[in-house]
């Protein structure tokens, strides 16, 4: 028997290029096989389903996004990582679109095969270790506070500011950059500097 003409990495392509076109709900079997120029048949040899399928496109896309933000806390460059959202949605403004102006129960759907859960929850875990890790680079402590701010400037601040722009069709400016850049040294001064100021009235109400 010959190797299937199609491969799994064809089939992702065609279903991001749809949902790019048409949005999520235009993903069906058919349309994907269709856009390929497949047999259904091959479709099926490589996906159990159509949720399997948008599963794994999401989980790819999740994975592929974060690796930019693991680089630069690996290199203890917080800053980086907050930068990571607007210069990797204007290199990759499809897969951006499905990540960011989606929400994940429309990929996470269905029944999956174990290897797939478990892949999801092993990128959960990772989420939730990251944002110790986010807090520690930033902050050097890993506290409910710390963690939270670490959030917001790695995660929250940059989705929100290129989101809009997404919705619009339109690259994110430069401009964002900026913002971002303006608002992380704003909110690690202004941590700073209460930090300070607690250790010294600790040291004044201890005299």
């Amino acid at each position: 028997m010959g190797h299937p003409k199609f491969s799994q990495e064809d089939f992702l392509r065609a279903a991001l290029a749809i949902i790019a076109e048409r949005g999520v709900s235009g993903v069906t079997v058919a349309a994907v096989s269709d856009r390929l120029g497949s047999p259904t048949g091959s479709f099926y040899h490589r996906f159990a389903s159509r949720d399997v399928l948008l599963g794994s496109l999401w989980l790819r896309t999740v994975l592929e996004f974060q690796t930019g933000i693991s680089d630069a806390l690996d290199a203890d460059d917080g800053l980086r990582a907050a930068l990571h959202t607007p210069a990797w949605v204007r290199k990759h403004p499809d897969e951006a679109r499905l990540l960011l102006l989606y929400d994940r129960k429309d990929f996470l759907k269905g029944e999956w095969p174990p290897e797939l859960r478990e892949r999801v929850a092993e990128m959960t875990q990772r989420i939730e270790v990251r944002s110790r890790k986010w807090a520690r680079v930033i902050f050097g402590k890993e506290g409910r506070d710390e963690i939270r701010l670490a959030q917001f400037l790695i995660s929250e601040l940059p989705i929100a500011v290129v989101r809009q722009h997404l919705l619009r069709g339109e690259q994110p400016p430069q401009l964002i950059d900026r913002i971002i850049r303006a608002t992380y040294r704003t909110v690690l001064a202004d941590y700073r500097t209460r930090k300070t100021r607690s250790r010294t009235q600790r040291r004044n109400d201890g005299q």
